[in-house]
Formats: C-alpha cells, sequence, structure tokens
C-alpha cells in the first residue's frame, strides 16, 4: 500500500493505493467517476483516456501510485461548476458525434488536449489526436467535424 496526493478534477485527493492498483480502477471504483471506460484493459482501444497533466493517457497502463503529485482530468471535470458543457463536449452534440458514447470521453478529452495547445488544427492533427481511440459507430467523420466546430467555436470565444 502507497500513500499518495493528486489533484483530479480540480480537487486534492489524498488516497492509499495498492502496489498494482490501475489509475483507471482508482478512479471509477474508488471515486465514482465512470465516465472514464475500460475496454481492452491493454491499451490498444482509448476508451479508458484521461488527461494526465494535460496529455492524454490510457488509464488501464497508468498505476494509481503513478498519479502521485500530478494533476488528472476526467471527463466529469470538464463541464463548469454549473454545469455548462464545455465547447467541445458541446460540438460533439451538434455534430451528432455522439452514437453508443463508449469511445466519447475518450475522444473528448483528446480533442480538448489537441485544442489547448493550438485552435487551428489540422485534419491531419486531429486526426492524429484522437489515432489512439476506437471508434466502432460513427467512422470518424462527425467526431472530425465536431472538434472543428469547437475549435471555431473557441477561437470565436478567444477573441
Amino acid at each position: 500500500m502507497m500513500d499518495i496526493r493528486c489533484e483530479i478534477n480540480g480537487r486534492v485527493h489524498d488516497l492509499t493505493v495498492g502496489a498494482s492498483e490501475r489509475l483507471v480502477d482508482m478512479l471509477r471504483d474508488r471515486l465514482g467517476l465512470a465516465g472514464t471506460k475500460e475496454g481492452c484493459g491493454i491499451g490498444e482501444c482509448g476508451a479508458c483516456t484521461v488527461l494526465l497533466d494535460g496529455t492524454p493517457v490510457a488509464s488501464c497502463l497508468v498505476l494509481a501510485a503513478q498519479a502521485d503529485g500530478h494533476r488528472i482530468l476526467t471527463i466529469e471535470g470538464l463541464a463548469a461548476p454549473d454545469g455548462t458543457l464545455h465547447p467541445v463536449q458541446q460540438a460533439f452534440i451538434d455534430a451528432g458525434a455522439i452514437q453508443c458514447g463508449f469511445c466519447t470521453p475518450a475522444m473528448v478529452l483528446c480533442a480538448y488536449a489537441l485544442l489547448s495547445n493550438t485552435l487551428e488544427p489540422s485534419e491531419r492533427e486531429i486526426r492524429t489526436a484522437i489515432s489512439g481511440t476506437l471508434c466502432r459507430c460513427t467512422g470518424y467523420v462527425q467526431i472530425i467535424e465536431a472538434i472543428e466546430l469547437a475549435a471555431q467555436r473557441m477561437r470565436q470565444y478567444s477573441q
């Protein structure tokens, strides 16, 4: 067992974690953050993606102990405190980029990470940003359109 301190969705948590406990399990089972989905458990599908210090990671491949001293953002932490959706979340809805919803949290977080660095991404940059997350429903067209829409809206807000 190990004591860790990390920030999750803007809130500091002091936790005792097991040596082999995965980040995905800590988030889902211990903290109730069920938006982080476990698909394959081996880092291939990307459904469990969260942001670790702003970088997308497969939380099934990260030990909970490795979160010590770091910032984690899950889909639950993206909306404003009053429940207003982040522009990326709203764009996914408006562009019809949500089908079954299993990959959606990971896709949204990957898009958020990309748009945190550039508000004018090329289609190639968008495709690269989401390449680690598999979607079996939309064929990616609506997802790419949603990210382009979010970028457009975020550029308007930043002016």
